[in-house]
């Protein structure tokens, strides 16, 4: 993609946050790999999303939207395009609080609270805002890494619960550069996937939660976060689980028993710790990680007839 003068002014008057061109992505995707992208554009507001998607879908400027990067891989060669960062996208607040059971909202949402985040928030954040406001039913998502849109896409979950537990309504920027809502009946969650239409940006999301004790919260979230650092490998970057786990097969498990953990590929590295992570220990690339993802479903396929399916996106062009 050329991107001259003219190009970077109009694009320079359509958002008041930070545009940044050739940038490297190994300065913002979890993993600290990644080669550059043409252009990183971080809109303030949905209107300015908005603007920036009208104007791209009219000039046929190829762009992606990203949230905190922290399940992305972009390939050594660097992404040819814009990709549009939702992450300055913060807003969260309560829509409604104490809500009788003889609400005008179905019964499944009478007697919840309800509350609004845009899909930059990160996923701790509402786990804090959870804790500070006494919310009980977001505690699984303590120490998943990533952000409300993100998060949303891939149905992040833990412990037996998923985000699609407790959303209630999701706004969304069509194809067509429309935004939309779209109700919890309407969505069609998978496991690890949201799979909305081609070319839909999610902006925000109302969820309910119920009243609880703060003390119970919070000693619900301290346990669940020493879980996570007893199993996950936390000391290095990582852009978390690699692979989808299968029903009754974790991939972790099956990692292990295939003897890859700790195989390595450059400095990136299959953790000792949990066979469905690989780290970067200091100075990976994508090239590298992307060698090793090869490696384990070439193995595991080989060994068990089954092809792990990724949980991460890889993005871009190889060198």
């Amino acid at each position: 993609m050329i991107i001259d003068r003219q190009f970077r002014d109009k694009i320079g008057g359509m958002v008041t946050g930070k545009v940044l061109f050739d940038e490297p992505m190994s300065e913002h995707t979890s993993m600290g790999v990644g080669g550059r992208a043409d252009a990183l554009i971080f809109p303030d507001t949905v209107g300015e999303l908005k603007t920036l998607v009208s104007f791209f879908l009219r000039e046929k400027v190829s762009f992606l939207p990203v949230g905190n990067c922290t399940n992305l891989i972009v390939r050594d060669g660097g992404y040819r395009g814009v990709l549009i960062s939702l992450e300055a996208l913060r807003r969260l607040e309560i829509r409604d609080q104490n809500l009788p059971r003889r609400s005008t909202l179905k019964e499944e949402y009478a007697g919840s609270v309800c509350f609004y985040a845009q899909a930059g928030v990160s996923l701790s954040g509402i786990v804090e805002f959870s804790i500070r406001e006494a919310l009980s039913g977001m505690e699984f998502c303590a120490g998943i890494p990533g952000s409300v849109g993100g998060g949303l896409k891939m149905n992040a979950g833990a412990w037996g619960k998923e985000l699609k537990d407790v959303v209630k309504s999701v706004s969304i920027i069509d194809a067509g550069a429309k935004t939309r809502e779209i109700e919890r009946k309407d969505l069609p969650f998978e496991y690890r996937n949201l799979d909305l239409p081609k070319g839909t940006i999610i902006t925000g999301a109302d969820f309910h939660l119920a009243r609880g004790d703060r003390n119970e919260i919070q000693g619900k979230i301290s346990d669940i976060m020493a879980m996570r650092r007893e199993k996950h490998p936390l000391l290095y970057r990582s852009a978390g689980s690699v692979f989808k786990n299968r029903p009754n097969c974790p991939a972790g498990k099956m990692i292990e028993e295939a003897g890859l953990k700790g195989l390595k590929a450059g400095d990136a590295e299959i953790s000792e710790k949990h066979g469905n992570f690989i780290v970067n220990r200091g100075n990976a690339k994508a090239g590298d990680v992307i060698a090793l993802i090869d490696t384990i479903q070439n193995k595991i396929l080989g060994e068990k007839g089954i092809l792990l399916e990724k949980e991460l996106k890889i993005i871009g062009e190889d060198l």
